[in-house]
């Protein structure tokens, strides 16, 4: 008989109320949902053996996560503003103009995995400058729609971006 590895119980009777506390924080119950996921992925695939109070551990690896998170997102935005205002592309700096290359090449690259709608509201949006109702005017579609796509995009940006980011 092959000896299992101690189960961690007690974890799981707290899934549901996890996924509540996040979502109030974060007002988006698929992003605390991909949290709570995170967060038991982190805590069953852990070293420890036994944990005396499951539901304070699950919340302190989920704030743990979540500030992880928002620092990696920090690094990525301080990243860009950096490349595109601090450093234009006639600076003649080379290592800056290869980096903006790179992330643009990167951004066009990740944006044409996308479907086509994801793709004209993001340029739309973030380039043009229309705003999110008349994005939806312009396509027909509702304005929650609209705001549903462009969260997909911006999650599939920054899937796609972690890589290359310092």
């Amino acid at each position: 008989m092959i000896p299992q590895p101690p189960r961690k119980t007690g974890f799981f009777e707290h899934y549901e109320e996890l996924i509540g506390t996040w979502t109030r924080r974060l007002r988006n119950r698929q992003q605390a949902e991909d949290l709570a996921h995170d967060t038991f992925v982190r805590v069953l695939e852990s070293k420890s053996a036994h944990v005396e109070q499951p539901r304070a551990y699950l919340h302190q690896t989920a704030r743990n996560i979540a500030v992880d998170g928002y620092r990696r997102d920090d690094r990525r935005d301080a990243m860009a503003q950096h490349t595109f205002d601090q450093a234009p592309l006639d600076s003649g700096d080379p290592e800056h103009f290869m980096h903006a290359v790179q992330l643009a090449d990167s951004v066009e690259r990740a944006l044409a995995e996308l479907p086509l709608n994801c793709r004209r509201i993001f340029i739309w949006q973030k380039i043009e400058g229309l705003t999110q109702q008349e994005i939806a005017e312009r396509l027909g579609l509702s304005k929650n729609m609209v705001e549903k796509y462009m969260i997909r995009t911006l999650r599939h940006l920054r899937d796609r971006l972690d890589a290359i980011a310092p």
